[in-house]
């Protein structure tokens, strides 16, 4: 347990730090705005077939097409995969 709690407190020091621009070697992972409309049009899915095979519940899928909501965190990850490799993604999830 002592491993953990010093690695959650390394990370909590860290994060502290970067928030006040003294830590100037820490990796930040980006990810680009997605048109969820276009990735879904570009694999030629229904919302429903998309929302099924991506794990994504058909109203956030519609709420994110409209713009109403933005992916973030995981989501917005999964998605930029999905533009990128899409087949790899269905591949790995058994649904080629």
């Amino acid at each position: 347990m002592s491993d953990f709690f010093d690695s959650m407190k390394q990370g909590m020091t860290e994060a502290v730090q970067y928030s006040k621009n003294k830590c100037p070697d820490a990796v930040v992972h980006k990810f680009s705005a997605v048109d969820v409309k276009k990735i879904r049009s570009n694999l030629a899915m229904s919302q429903t077939e998309f929302a099924s095979a991506f794990g994504i519940s058909v109203s956030t899928l519609r709420h994110w097409e409209r713009g109403d909501r933005i992916p973030q965190g995981p989501a917005l990850v999964l998605l930029n995969i999905v533009a990128k490799e899409p087949q790899t993604v269905l591949n790995a999830l058994g649904k080629c």
